[in-house]
C-alpha cells in the first residue's frame, strides 16, 4: 500500500511523505503507482517552475519519500499541494485497498 502523508503547521504546507508501493500490478502495469507518481512529480515540477518556494527533497532510488518547505509557502503552493492531495484523494476512493491518504 502506499502511504501518503501531508502535514500543515498553522494551516499551511510544511511537509509532505509518500511510502511503499501498490501492489495493484506488475511493476511497469501498475496503474495505481503511475497515477500517485505522476501527480507528485507533476506537483513538484510544478512548483519549482512557477513559484519561488525552496524546498528540500529526499529522492532515493527513484522514489521521492519526503519533502519539506524550508520557509513559509505562497498562495500559489498551496493552491499546487492543494490540486495534488486532491487527485491522490480521488485515486483514493477508487482504490482505497491500495493507497491511503492522511492531510
Amino acid at each position: 500500500m502506499i502511504e501518503v502523508t501531508a502535514k500543515k503547521v498553522r494551516g499551511h504546507y510544511r511537509s509532505f511523505a509518500i511510502d511503499g508501493h501498490a501492489d495493484y500490478a506488475e511493476e511497469g502495469e501498475d496503474i495505481v503507482c503511475s497515477a500517485v507518481s505522476a501527480l507528485v512529480i507533476n506537483a513538484i515540477n510544478s512548483i519549482e517552475a512557477f513559484t519561488e518556494d525552496a524546498f528540500t527533497c529526499d529522492c532515493t532510488d527513484g522514489q521521492i519519500r519526503r519533502w519539506e518547505f524550508t520557509s513559509d509557502v505562497s498562495e500559489k503552493t498551496e493552491l499546487l499541494m492543494d490540486s495534488l492531495l486532491l487527485g491522490l484523494k480521488n485515486i483514493e476512493k477508487s482504490y482505497g485497498k491500495y493507497i491511503s491518504v492522511d492531510a
